[in-house]
């Protein structure tokens, strides 16, 4: 028998952006059924809104929680900040279609061991998301550098068109079976030696099934105006969205050009389906990168395979220790990982501001010391950026964070609060909603998330996780 609640008197935020409104809204299974004012079932579980924000369940639109919903279906990372769905197989890595003969090439490791990569098709990982019902809603990407890794013998080379030719018919058979589109990870040696015309080739299955391109692009330091055109072009030989993901200016040198980029971003966006994701801090994290080594800002290490007693330290601090060059304590690192403090805040907020963005948190669950994103990104756009800093209203902050999410990657009936849509919603106290997680002490969960409801029932209440789970895999509408 389904469950029947009514929540009453709450401020609701429905995700378009439009202003708030008091309302009551009932749920009957897995739909809000009604919103209104005075509405009345006596056989409805009744929850007192006075007082709370109303809004859709966010969606965190750039995760690597490819394997973490199957192995942790608690998702409490996710479900304690009020997100309800979360888009995975980001950044050219993905947990399926994959065939892995030997360990994981960087980046795909950030997924986990050899034994974690389970689905040669897309099919098995939907079976098995759905098996694990985790307790959020999970898409999925197909990754670039996955499907390279299945049909190359050298991953330092452009394919070869009868690998490529492969590759596009495991993304077409993946598309079929519900994915959401491909992403690549350009800026990763393991897919930086690509060509142009690989990809654009690979992105020509998806237009077919109206897809979504997403891209960590090639560069996000100073060519990064050259990377931006290279994605643009693979959307618009193709006609198909592109999203940028997580965009920044990185490297000092770098700062500031925001401006540059966003114009871009505008320019473009008059001629065809344009946007990025981004999330709120100004530091990024990563496999430990050799590209990216410099005195510039402090790069934090957070795990070392070969070195573990160095984890928890700057790249800095290990040199100094151990009588090296930044360079070549780096090499002695990998593999490892690292947070790289390489943003500032004004282009952080341009970014956040821009009318194209969306929020991701672009988290790694299987850092042992992972970035705060992971646990805080989504209240600390509502705490910090919205409340405090007040780069916009709660109401367009929650915008990026549902109703404009679900839009770009065509979640049918999510991330809007309205007759029919399915109940994915979130309860939160305006005036305390914050991030807890800190760099020192990343995994905290967020303050002032009351309520989390996932497809009609209750997963999160009053900082405990439910039991019962009630996520489920989202295939492309």
């Amino acid at each position: 028998m389904t469950k029947t609640y009514l929540i009453k008197n709450v401020s609701v935020v429905d995700g378009t952006a439009s202003p708030r409104f008091i309302s009551d809204i009932e749920i009957d299974g897995d739909r809000i059924v009604r919103i209104g004012n005075d509405l009345c079932n006596e056989r409805a579980i009744v929850i007192n809104g006075a007082g709370l924000i109303a809004a859709p369940g966010f969606i965190d639109v750039h995760t690597h929680d490819d394997t973490n919903v199957i192995c942790e279906p608690e998702c409490i990372p996710k479900i304690s900040q009020g997100i309800t769905t979360v888009i995975v197989g980001n950044c050219g890595i993905s947990a399926s279609p994959a065939i892995l003969k030997e360990l994981p090439p960087d980046p795909m490791n950030l997924l986990g061991e050899k034994e974690a990569f389970q689905y040669p098709t897309f099919k098995h990982y939907v079976d098995a998301v759905n098996k694990a019902q985790p307790a959020v809603n999970v898409a999925a990407l197909v990754g670039h550098t996955t499907l390279r890794n299945n049909v190359m013998d050298d991953l330092y080379r452009t394919a070869t068109e009868a690998e490529i030719m492969a590759m596009r018919q495991e993304l077409k058979q993946s598309l079929n079976d519900g994915a959401l589109g491909l992403s690549t990870g350009l800026a990763y040696a393991s897919a930086y030696e690509s060509s142009s015309q690989e990809v654009e080739q690979l992105a020509s299955e998806l237009s077919e099934f109206q897809a979504i391109y997403t891209t960590h692009m090639r560069s996000e330091f100073e060519p990064i105006l050259d990377a931006m055109e290279e994605a643009f072009k693979v959307g618009r030989i193709n006609n198909v969205p592109v999203v940028i993901s997580h965009h920044k200016c990185a490297g000092a040198g770098n700062w500031g050009r925001t401006t540059e980029t966003l114009k871009l971003l505008d320019d473009t966006a008059k001629k065809q389906n344009v946007g990025c994701d981004c999330y709120p801090y100004t530091a990024s994290s990563s496999t430990l990168d050799l590209k990216q080594v410099t005195d510039e800002f402090e790069i934090f290490i957070t795990w070392s395979e070969p070195c573990p007693q160095h984890a928890q330290k700057t790249l800095q601090q290990i040199a100094k220790e151990t009588d090296q060059t930044l360079l070549d304590a780096a090499r002695m690192l990998q593999p490892a990982g690292a947070v790289y403090h390489n943003m500032c805040s004004e282009d952080v907020e341009r970014v956040l501001t821009s009318k194209h963005s969306v929020i991701g948190s672009d988290g790694l669950p299987n850092d042992p010391h992972p970035h705060p994103r992971l646990w805080g990104a989504f209240p600390r756009v509502l705490g910090y950026y919205s409340r405090e800093r007040k780069l916009f209203s709660l109401e367009e902050a929650v915008h990026k964070m549902t109703g404009k999410s679900a839009q770009r990657f065509n979640l049918l009936h999510r991330g809007i609060l309205e007759k029919g849509a399915y109940a994915d919603i979130v309860l939160f106290d305006e005036e305390s909603v914050g991030d807890l997680a800190t760099f020192s002490n990343p995994k905290q969960k967020a303050k002032g998330i009351h309520t989390v409801i996932v497809n009609g029932e209750i997963a999160y209440h009053d900082n405990q996780v439910f039991s019962q789970r009630h996520g489920r895999f989202l295939c492309r509408a």
